[in-house]
């Protein structure tokens, strides 16, 4: 019984698993397989000659695979927006800027043919010509670049310090009415006092040297930012704070995301005003008494009757403004880049 069981429990060959029945039911698998592969090719309409039915196996599935990959339809691209071509891009800028240059161009025009043609006394108004070469006069000798400098360290002095101030103090009192209401009557004196009128006083205050002038920027520059800080505040949207407090946020955090963002245009309204003042009032303090500047320089030029270099020094003058402005806007678009441009 023992050798009976362990022959019925020997295991078999490889030759021995492969009986005839065996063989006979792998082919009919394999058979069955082709025979599925042709159908399927058929299907797909692809002509499948009597060589590839009989090939083996491995070959026959990397034809089939193949062949799937061709039958299968290739992916949607999505649709290119034509490009517009360069030309008329650049024909589109050029035309902008001779737009916005167009009234400049024409001021210019003025100006040179007028005294030519005898509408004005050349004396008192040379050619724009003639000022030009004296502008280029001054550059070569460095008397434009020494008198600009001690101007822009001035202005952008007194205007920085005013920022500074005006932006945060604004911003307070705008936040607690309660101080707004209480300073307001004092403000509005300040604000209704000129400048120049109190450059006396700051003179004899302060002395003739740069505090002076830079103190006087300061003043200047300070009441427009701060009653355009303290509007922004006041007059920020009422739906934006219920929503704001709606959503349980702290005084800080409602300071922070909803006022002061929303503050941003208004205030960059008055720091442009504050900007131009600047310049303007300097140039008015310099004529009192300074050493240097472009106030100097056209005060020194009208004394000595050096006309073109007046001139010359009142076009420098316009020209830092326009830059200076042109600065502050760039400053502000960055600012206030979440602001969603109203559409048609």
């Amino acid at each position: 019984m023992s050798l009976a069981s362990g022959s019925s429990t020997r295991r078999r060959t490889p030759e021995e698993l492969k009986t005839p029945e065996e063989l006979t039911t792998t082919e009919d698998l394999t058979t069955s397989k082709d025979l599925t592969t042709s159908e399927d090719l058929t299907t797909t309409e692809e002509l499948t000659t009597p060589e590839e039915l009989s090939a083996p196996a491995t070959g026959t599935s990397s034809a089939s695979t193949e062949e799937s990959a061709a039958v299968l339809p290739a992916a949607p691209s999505r649709p290119r927006l034509p490009r517009p071509p360069a030309l008329p891009r650049i024909l589109r800028a050029a035309l902008t800027g001779a737009t916005k240059s167009a009234a400049i161009v024409a001021l210019l025009l003025v100006w040179e043919l007028a005294p030519r043609f005898g509408l004005v006394d050349r004396t008192f108004l040379p050619p724009f010509s003639e000022v030009a070469q004296a502008w280029w006069e001054l550059v070569a000798n460095g008397q434009l670049a020494d008198n600009a400098r001690a101007s822009l360290v001035r202005s952008f002095s007194g205007f920085g310090i005013a920022v500074a101030v005006s932006v945060p103090l604004g911003l307070l009192i705008g936040w607690y009415r309660p101080v707004a209401d209480l300073l307001n009557p004092l403000l509005q004196v300040f604000l209704n006092t000129a400048a120049l009128a109190l450059l006396p006083v700051f003179v004899l205050l302060l002395g003739i040297g740069e505090t002076s002038k830079i103190s006087i920027v300061v003043y200047a520059c300070a009441w427009p930012i701060l009653f355009n800080t303290i509007s922004a505040v006041r007059t920020v949207d009422p739906t934006l704070l219920r929503l704001a407090k709606s959503m349980d946020l702290s005084a800080p955090r409602l300071f922070q995301k909803v006022i002061l963002p929303a503050s941003v245009p208004t205030i960059f309204t008055g720091i442009r005003l504050a900007g131009a003042v600047s310049i303007v009032v300097l140039v008015a303090a310099e004529m009192i008494g300074a050493k240097a500047g472009l106030g100097y320089l056209i005060n020194a030029s009208q004394y000595n009757f050096a006309i073109p270099q007046m001139y010359a020094g009142i076009v420098t003058i316009s020209v830092i403004g326009v830059a200076f402005n042109q600065l502050l806007v760039a400053v502000e678009k960055r600012l206030s880049s979440w602001r969603v441009p109203a559409t048609s």
